[in-house]
């Protein structure tokens, strides 16, 4: 293992003793048993030359790979004292060594190939019989993943080491076994290696056997490989089938074979009338090398009109692929998969079956909260669906090839993949791409990827990797890849740097494929159509989802769907701080309101109104591929928010692409004078799905309706409660009091004290000026003990603005005929500014009790893009449940808001709380009509003039700034309601652009005005 090299820092010992990379096939008695095997719902254990070696192992870790005791690779060592581990599993999911995360940097400061002498080492032993019938048959070991560098001996005999994290290693352990016996498979795993520079991607780091173990049999000689395109013609209308197999063999190869293929539709019917056949010269005697490949066949031919393969119409078939001897004899059968579908680039178009498919992308890591790296086919079941059920269409593998069921399974539920070599050297940006001593690593991993799973129609686009600078490193694996299957195109982010001013990269990336571009320098890209480089742009990361973020997710859509060569893009999905829990759902997959947001913009319907008095609106299918015969339209006319009428849609026959009229028999009900009224369009699945059942809702769209006002009525003139109102001016306080209220004014507070109603508390404080709130994580990373200056919360931190300070007030009443007002200046200042906010409100205070606040609000230009402007209101416990007429039902922002409907919503104040990694800012509202909290007994609503932005929440910004934890927090009794004449949006700074300026607080004068009006409960006692 060790000897004069520690080949654990060799970056040239890539494997000792490992088999070529081969596309995942399994062999398989005869073709019945072959052609049945479907690989996403079926392991490969169904064939009887494949048996799982999964299970509780025994495991010891030591410190360093010299600590390794030299007997423990022997049948009679004694593990008594050792522990079990299950595999596939991290070790340090289990209580052994540590997780791991860092994003940019190493875990350790060493120069590549160095890593520390304190290295965790994982000992592996299991005990395992060979099946008695593979006797005289070749027997192969496969690790499917093990991190970072692998060893492994066999009856206490070396058979071979590997690196690559991500990839399965392949083992001959045919002179090694002992069929029918016990056997002892030992592995050593060394967590750091030369291999782990390059495998520096953001996420935790790990260690052990992480993927599934087994062995598998086949004859001596065998199918080794096979290459399966299913094309198109230039019409996409006629396929072509072209296979390519290779033989191996135990021996000396040998002539007298022969190979037949043949294609099974999803029912197991032929689809070519005769099988594929062909004979392979595999001896080396009389080989003439001009006549193509030792021991390699290519057979082909046209298949008339197939079922055609997108992530809309996953349709797939079955190859299977048999050896035979000469005489016809039958020795192994294999399948796999395939679609025809055809990928190619067209004018800055990425085409699939010749349609510009626009990418709703996603970038995934293989992670579970529990399990680690050791992800389940049923975690990966639940992902797909998931991603379906929310529009996804596409999922970048970032950033390494993940295990081979992810890909049966894209293949059978419909996603397009980016297959991402395990390539990211991030600490070492631009110098081990251009290292000899890394050149195979380079190489290898990504023709390993390519021969892994050249056969997934899932797969459309090759990446050489992440964040690994650009050299020649990369050309060589550019090249390969061209060479090997130039049926799809290239992606590598860091070959087009510098895209926007110049074309660059073309060798190495066939795509633009930034990351987190500002929308304006993929707009003016766009419009700048330059002549000289005609390749299509779709962003390879952007809009990062880090807590309470996306903003702006809408306007990257608008600018896709606007411009012609930008694509789309593959947006977030799961030390340095809380930079490893980003994501668009949380670690147990539940989604983020952010994922919300991707879902309506991705969602295949749109509508628009013709004829709105007429009732003929128009249904505009996005789809590329499938009609929406699949969907089930329903209608709901709302008024105030409340469904007066609802209805169903004709059937759809809408052709992809294309736009259907439709008219929808709704009333025209007469409306008062200020109201709202909106038609809601549904559409939700007809049918269950194999991503969703019945009834999943697929897209919605909310038109405003315009319909006749009636006039007004005497009775719905507003006759105020009669009673005078007693004003008493003493010392600090000021009340007001009314037949069935008291509100009190505090001039050393500078606002409202108290309202009671019919001796009920109402409010406690308030509205008082609120500028801050708790920093999202594109504000700043809060726990960073120096903030940038460039960061929100650097310039909000050196402004002050958490600890402003309130001049004494000055109070002033005037008592008119029909109402009291009370007017209060203040002035707020902070380090920025003495008179960062001049901040004034009336409060009009009626006799019916209805009180009338009126703010204005100065904002100084040395404190211009504030995080919030309002104020903040504090009711007494009890007062839990909140309803509002605004957009919802999630928390929505002025950047990220398309999710949210205008409508009517009701829920707890503490269901408004988001649970992000790192508290902060949450459950916000836009487009406030009105918010109400209502309590024991009474009711108090908020109506603004104007819609405004608001949140009801148990904690205050600073607690929520002050927190680390969900569990930091904790909950006060009292309701705090915020009304915010601008809430700054959320952009996406934490990686990526900061909000856009129309999304920002300027300096200026403000207005927020709103009615407080309190009504009693109908049950109240």
């Amino acid at each position: 293992m060790q000897g004069a090299t520690k080949t654990w820092m060799h970056p040239e010992t890539v494997s000792l003793g490992r088999l070529p990379a081969r596309a995942t096939l399994y062999p398989f008695p005869d073709i019945a048993s072959a052609k049945a095997y479907r690989p996403a719902v079926a392991p490969p254990e169904s064939s009887p030359y494949v048996h799982s070696l999964n299970g509780d192992w025994r495991f010891s870790l030591v410190s360093r790979p010299e600590a390794i005791p030299e007997a423990f690779v022997r049948p009679d060592f004694d593990d008594a004292d050792w522990a079990d581990l299950p595999v596939p599993s991290n070790w340090t999911m289990h209580g052994y060594d540590r997780p791991q995360y860092t994003n940019v940097q190493m875990p350790f400061d060493m120069a590549p190939p160095h890593v520390p002498d304190e290295n965790p080492t994982g000992l592996y032993r299991t005990r395992f019989e060979v099946p008695a019938d593979w006797d005289g048959r070749r027997i192969v070991l496969q690790v499917g993943g093990a991190e970072s560098v692998l060893y492994v001996w066999v009856n206490g005999r070396p058979v071979g080491m590997g690196k690559d994290s991500r990839l399965p290693q392949d083992f001959d352990v045919t002179a090694f076994v002992r069929p029918g016996g016990d056997n002892l498979l030992a592995c050593a795993v060394i967590k750091w290696s030369d291999a782990s520079f390059v495998e520096d991607q953001d996420q935790w780091w790990m260690g052990g056997i992480h993927r599934d173990v087994r062995l598998y049999s086949t004859g001596h000689a065998y199918l080794a490989d096979v290459f399966a395109r299913a094309t198109l013609d230039d019409d996409y209308r006629g396929g072509r089938l072209k296979v390519t197999a290779r033989l191996g063999f135990s021996a000396e190869p040998e002539d007298g074979w022969e190979v037949e293929a043949q294609l099974y539709d999803d029912d197991g019917r032929a689809v070519l009338a005769e099988p594929l056949r062909g004979p392979v010269q595999a001896a080396t005697k009389n080989y003439n090398p001009y006549r193509g490949p030792l021991g390699e066949i290519t057979l082909g031919a046209p298949v008339d009109a197939p079922r055609l393969w997108s992530s809309e119409t996953p349709n797939l078939y079955t190859l299977v692929v048999s050896l035979r001897r000469g005489d016809g004899e039958l020795v192994e059968a294999t399948s796999c998969r395939v679609g025809f579908r055809r990928v190619e680039l067209g004018d800055r178009e990425l085409l699939i079956n010749g349609k510009p498919v626009l990418i709703a992308g996603m970038n995934r890591h293989e992670h579970d909260p529990v399990r680690g790296k050791a992800v389940t086919r049923e975690s990966m079941i639940a992902d797909i669906k998931l991603m379906k059920q929310f529009n996804v269409n596409a999922v970048r593998t970032s950033h390494y090839p993940n295990a081979e069921a992810w890909y049966d399974l894209c293949d059978a539920f419909g996603l397009y993949l980016v297959d991402e070599a395990n390539l990211e050297s991030h600490g070492f940006l631009f110098t081990l791409c251009r290292d000899p001593r890394y050149a195979a690593q380079f190489l290898e991993r990504a023709a390993r990827m390519v021969e892994r799973d050249k056969n997934h129609p899932s797969v459309i686009i090759w990446s050489l990797g992440n964040e690994s600078g650009y050299g020649a490193g990369h050309d060589a694996m550019a090249g390969w890849i061209r060479h090997v299957d130039p049926s799809r195109p290239l992606h590598y982010e860091g070959a087009v740097w510098g895209w926007e001013k110049t074309p660059a990269g073309a060798r190495a990336s066939d795509l633009i494929c930034p990351m987190y571009p500002p929308i304006d320098a993929i707009t003016a890209w766009a419009e700048e159509n330059a002549p000289n480089d005609r390749r299509p742009l779709i962003l390879c990361e952007y809009s990062h989802a880090m807590g309470n973020s996306n903003g702006s997710l809408s306007d990257y859509w608008d600018a896709f769907e606007a411009h012609h060569g930008l694509q789309g893009g593959f947006g977030d999905t799961p030390n340095d701080l809380n930079f490893c829990c980003d994501g668009i759902v949380s670690a147990d997959r539940t989604p983020h309101p952010a994922l919300w947001e991707f879902k309506t913009l991705a969602q295949p319907v749109a509508v628009r109104w013709i004829d709105a008095e007429a009732g003929r609106i128009e249904v505009r299918n996005k789809r590329d591929f499938t009609s929406l015969t699949d969907l089930s339209g329903t209608w709901s006319l709302e008024i105030e928010g409340r469904a007066v009428a609802t209805g169903r849609l004709q059937r759809l026959e809408t052709p992809p692409g294309s736009v259907e009229e439709v008219t929808i028999d709704a009333p025209r009900p007469e409306i008062e004078a200020g109201q709202e009224a909106f038609l809601m369009v549904r559409f939700t699945l007809a049918e269950a799905a194999p991503y969703a059942p019945a009834g999943h809702e697929v897209a919605w769209t909310q038109l405003p309706a315009t319909l006749p006002v009636a006039a007004p009525k005497p009775s719905q003139i507003h006759r105020p409660a009669r009673g005078p109102l007693a004003v008493h001016d003493v010392a600090d306080r000021l009340s007001v009091t009314g037949e069935d209220f008291e509100a009190v004014f505090s001039r050393s507070l500078g606002g409202l004290e108290s309202l009671v109603w019919r001796n009920h508390p109402i409010i406690l404080a308030g509205p008082r000026l609120q500028v801050w709130r708790g920093a999202t994580d594109n504000d700043g990373i809060k726990g960073l003990l120096r903030q940038s200056r460039q960061a929100p919360l650097g310039r909000w931190k050196t402004a002050g603005l958490e600890a402003i300070a309130l001049s004494p007030a000055r109070l002033s009443v005037e008592r008119g005929a029909d109402a009291v007002t009370v007017s209060i200046e203040q002035i707020a200042s902070c380090e920025a500014a003495a008179d960062a906010v001049i901040h004034r409100h009336d409060y009009l205070i009626h006799p019916d009790g209805r009180i009338t606040v009126r703010n204005r609000f100065q904002v100084d230009a040395a404190v211009a893009d504030l995080p919030r402007l309002g104020v903040t209101l504090t009711l007494p416990e009890g007062f839990e449940d909140v309803a509002w007429f605004g957009r919802g039902p999630l928390e929505n922002y002025v950047d990220r808001q398309r999710a949210a409907w205008i409508g009517r919503f009701e829920g707890t104040v503490t269901g408004q709380y988001v649970p992000y990694v790192l508290p902060q800012e949450h459950g916000n509202k836009t487009e406030l009509r009105w918010i109400e909290l209502a309590g024991p007994r009474a009711t108090v609503r908020f109506t603004p003039e104007q819609v405004c932005e608001g949140s009801v929440s148990h904690f205050t910004p600073h607690d929520l700034f002050a927190a680390r934890h969900t569990s930091d927090l904790a909950p006060r009794t009292d309701v705090l309601v915020n009304l915010d004449v601008a809430h700054r949006g959320l952009g996406t700074a934490s990686c990526g652009p900061d909000t856009l300026e129309r999304f920002r607080i300027i300096a200026g004068e403000h207005t927020l005005n709103f009615d407080i009006q309190v009504r009693e409960n109908e049950a109240a006692p």
